[in-house]
């Protein structure tokens, strides 16, 4: 459940349906402006050179040597999209109506999931669904187990409110977001609503509003207010891993600030900016982040949010899962 991966090819298929029939993209430019054009916007627009320790001239010298105005467009599209990799963000992509690059940032950590394990060895075979939720009790009716794989804008009161309310006689919830690749960001405050009693900041975010590397808009919070249904305010153990990113690393780095919540597994794929981006002369699209978020502490964790106990899967054993097993022990030992 590559959900970054899962992203980018309907990404690809709503391209293809908007116009089945290939065309020619347009000729209106050389591949010398196109990469001109594409490695100045990243330079005036990116937003996380300095924390990525990213040498975006060094790029350059490397990279325009590669184009030549005789290159095919396949090889023009490699030099590009290997070049936008550099940057190490699933957030950054090159579009055009034959290929999407991608960096992959989930492949940077070890695999730390498998659902089957779960189904096998651990929920019932007929747990329940709630829109974008699976869950039960496990532990013999101690603890709620809830998986959440990806942000689909589904997530509302009634959902939430029902879920949290079966659990709420439980030693404690896990909360599963490995491999959730992101999604919806109202889901975001939707679900962490369910986890507060009163008006709570979660993080601070800026964008990029000039060229300059350190040309940023001033800090501006975001809150979450307690929800109007069920709210829960017993231990959760927060599941993450490299798999987990953009509205999921959002919703790890807020659990910083929630007392009840606690992050365990692997650090986050990161994601914490948000992406907009544009057309180049020859009409292939782009996008990267503009934005960066920091926790209250004023940390940037771009480069993935770290989990308060590091937990991993032993891939030599498929009848466990090291992760629940460890969320387990933290909930029935407190």
């Amino acid at each position: 459940m590559k959900k970054t991966l899962f992203a980018i090819g309907s990404l690809f298929l709503v391209l293809a349906c908007n116009d089945v029939i290939f065309e020619e993209e347009l000729a209106s430019s050389s591949p010398t402006a196109n990469f001109e054009y594409l490695w100045r916007e990243c330079d005036e627009k990116y937003s996380f050179f300095e924390v990525k320790n990213i040498d975006w001239d060094e790029v350059y010298s490397r990279y325009r040597p590669r184009i030549n105005e005789g290159m095919s467009r396949l090889e023009l599209f490699d030099v590009l999209g290997e070049m936008l990799t550099e940057l190490r963000d699933d957030h950054t992509n090159l579009i055009s109506r034959f290929n999407i690059s991608f960096f992959g940032v989930q492949n940077e950590g070890p695999d730390n999931f498998d659902f089957r394990i779960i189904t096998d060895h651990y929920l019932p075979r007929d747990y329940f669904i709630s829109g974008p939720f699976i869950h039960d009790f496990i532990e013999n009716g101690e603890i709620g187990y809830i998986r959440f794989g990806s942000f689909t804008g589904g997530v509302s009161n009634f959902n939430m409110s029902f879920i949290l309310s079966r659990y709420r006689d439980t030693q404690g919830i896990i909360l599963d977001m490995r491999e959730n690749g992101g999604g919806s960001v109202s889901d975001i405050f939707d679900l962490l609503s369910h986890f507060v009693t009163e008006r709570t900041e979660l993080y601070r975010s800026r964008i990029k509003n000039g060229p300059g590397r350190d040309d940023f808009s001033e800090l501006e919070s975001a809150f979450v207010a307690p929800s109007t249904g069920f709210n829960y305010t017993g231990k959760v153990m927060v599941l993450v891993d490299r798999g987990t990113f953009s509205a999921g690393s959002f919703t790890a780095l807020a659990t910083k600030a929630l007392p009840n919540m606690v992050l365990m597994g692997d650090t986050t794929g990161g994601g914490l900016g948000l992406p907009n981006g544009g057309q180049l002369p020859n009409g292939w699209t782009y996008r990267f982040s503009v934005t960066q978020t920091l926790d209250l502490n004023g940390n940037n964790f771009e480069n993935g949010v770290p989990p308060d106990i590091i937990a991993l899967l032993n891939r030599e054993d498929t009848s466990r899962d090291e992760v629940i097993d460890r969320a387990v022990l933290e909930i029935m030992n407190n």
